[in-house]
């Protein structure tokens, strides 16, 4: 190996249950069930020292989110609710918006990064860049997604 950090997909029937509780401990800190990692440790049914052995190197590996993200770049005239009508026509559609990073406009124009998930999208994505670029205000709207 060599230095070089090995990543393997394991099925979680064959891991220890330490480590699917470590995974529970995460879970539960994360969604605020738990006030700190001794609580949530305790509440997975581990020790601390367990928990903080295992919990920087195991995760949940979902294949079906990683497919499902999407960002898209869009520049947004500089006029006031231009983003907020963006964001109501995401919402329209069930995407489920997970980063927004608007830059200061130059120009009269602002460039916008949003990056959502799909799950819940009733529609294609042609369709919802074209919904998009039809509001008033959206200069341009394309799809990021697969750009390293």
């Amino acid at each position: 190996m060599s230095g070089e950090e090995l990543k393997i997909i394991v099925e979680a029937d064959l891991l220890p249950e330490v480590l699917l509780k470590v995974i529970e401990a995460k879970k539960l800190l994360s969604q605020g069930k738990a006030k700190n990692s001794s609580e949530a440790a305790r509440m997975a049914g581990i020790s601390r020292s367990a928990y903080y052995k295992y919990k920087d190197g195991v995760a949940v590996y979902d294949e079906e989110q990683e497919r499902r993200l999407v960002t898209y770049y869009l520049t947004l005239m500089d006029v006031p609710g231009v983003l907020s009508n963006v964001l109501a026509e995401l919402s329209k559609y069930g995407a489920n918006v997970l980063t927004i990073n608007q830059n200061i406009p130059v120009d009269g124009a602002a460039p916008v990064t949003i990056s959502f998930a799909t799950r819940g999208l009733r529609t294609d994505e042609h369709s919802l860049r074209e919904a998009l670029r039809a509001i008033d205000g959206v200069i341009n709207c394309r799809s990021l997604t697969g750009v390293k």
